[in-house]
């Protein structure tokens, strides 16, 4: 294992507390509830804290290692919402605008009525913005939400898979089905950010992948990150792990499985290795270092190492809660990879309102978001903070460890 808290004395952590983040994370893999697991902390700039345990891949033996690739799932989210601010810089697109007048197919939608118990019980209803993309107020959901929408998304498999087509044709047959509920009504967790990336392809004229690339990858340095595994990384491309053996978001741990640690997608054969879908919600592939140059552009106000990708100004708009209350206020019935209580949203990631509401120690304005395999980050612009955490274990509600890793990082730190 690899020593934690390197130069954390000149960040304010106290070495002896650091140890707590260490044992918290090995017991996580002697309990066989994550495979293994990363920690990457900078403060004021700085590297603070590394520490790494466990293995990439159980079958093989091969250790966790700071070069392990992982599915970033929806960490994705922040990154394409940030590529469409920087469009709107170019005045290229508003928030206000309709979908309709990007992607022609959301035009004449229709909502389901309040209470709806079947797919075919609509009204008329507007295009979602794309605000409302961003911000989950679109009246899209996901497969794995409650009602008929969600259910009809299901049997329909439209999930954005990595295999699954091309982003234009699924934006298409999701523009076909009816909306949860009228746009704006309400926050439920949605497939917004990934129909906001064909926006995206359609303004930029390139293809999701390549501008991430062109204007977001190559400027920060994330030569690992992208929608397939890179070529030559194999090798260090993490296994998938589930507590059960159904889907991933089957939420009771060990439902019909004798392990915690079932294989649900093995490093060769699977989906990422060619992916053809580039999901803006959930599919990019990923190192550690990768996305904390990423975090740390959202700490430092959009900076990257040659000039700003997007301006200050910008990015404290973005970071901003964009709804009129918490989360929980706005009724949500939907899975979300964060709590409700005490939590706005802002472009692309959750804002800490109130820590005390939300159970779990924080800064107000922390900025944040998660991932179906665990992941974790955030960005703490009171402290300076910039925390990645990486595992492979979906689905992100099995442990409580995102609010137990808040908790143990901010009780290490004491300057």
């Amino acid at each position: 294992m690899s020593d934690a808290g390197r130069g954390s004395g000149q960040s304010g952590f106290d070495q002896g507390r650091l140890e707590h983040i260490k044992i918290w994370m090995q017991r996580y893999v002697d309990e066989r509830k994550y495979p293994g697991s990363s920690l990457l902390i900078r403060r004021h700039g700085h590297e603070a804290v590394y520490h790494q345990c466990g293995q990439r891949n159980l079958a093989t033996g091969q250790s966790w290692g700071r070069d392990t690739l992982v599915r970033l799932f929806s960490m994705t989210k922040p990154v394409t919402s940030v590529a469409a601010l920087m469009l709107m810089e170019r005045g290229l697109l508003s928030l206000d605008a309709p979908l309709s007048a990007f992607i022609p197919e959301f035009s004449d939608m229709r909502a389901l009525v309040p209470g709806a118990e079947r797919i075919d019980q609509t009204e008329a209803a507007p295009s979602p913005t794309l605000h409302q993309l961003m911000v989950h107020t679109s009246g899209l959901s996901y497969s794995f939400n409650p009602g008929p929408l969600g259910a009809e998304m299901a049997h329909r498999k439209l999930d954005f898979g990595p295999r699954q087509g091309q982003l234009a044709d699924m934006a298409r047959q999701v523009a076909d089905l009816p909306l949860a509920f009228q746009p704006g009504q309400r926050w439920e967790y949605s497939v917004g950010i990934d129909i906001l990336g064909r926006v995206i392809e359609v303004v930029s004229g390139k293809s999701l992948g390549q501008f991430f690339v062109d204007e977001i990858f190559d400027p920060l340095g994330m030569t690992e990150t992208g929608f397939s595994v890179p070529q030559g990384t194999q090798d260090r491309f993490a296994a998938l792990y589930s507590p059960h053996d159904g889907d991933t978001m089957t939420l009771e741990v060990g439902a019909g499985a004798s392990d915690t640690l079932n294989l649900n997608d093995a490093p060769d054969s699977s989906r990422y290795l060619q992916a053809t879908m580039h999901s803006g919600g959930g599919g990019l592939v990923g190192s550690i270092d990768d996305y904390m140059a990423f975090a740390e552009m959202l700490r430092r106000k959009g900076q990257g190492r040659d000039g700003y990708l997007v301006s200050p100004r910008t990015l404290d708009f973005a970071m901003r809660n964009h709804l009129r209350g918490d989360i929980a206020s706005m009724g949500p019935s939907s899975f979300a990879e964060q709590p409700m209580d005490g939590i706005g949203f802002g472009l692309g990631g959750s804002v800490v309102l109130d820590p005390a509401l939300a159970r779990v120690p924080g800064s107000v304005g922390d900025f944040s978001w998660g991932g179906l395999a665990s992941t974790f980050f955030w960005v703490d612009p009171v402290l300076d903070l910039s925390v990645v955490f990486l595992t492979q274990l979906a689905p992100s509600s099995a442990y409580p460890s995102r609010a137990e890793l808040k908790a143990l990082v901010h009780g290490c730190l004491v300057g």
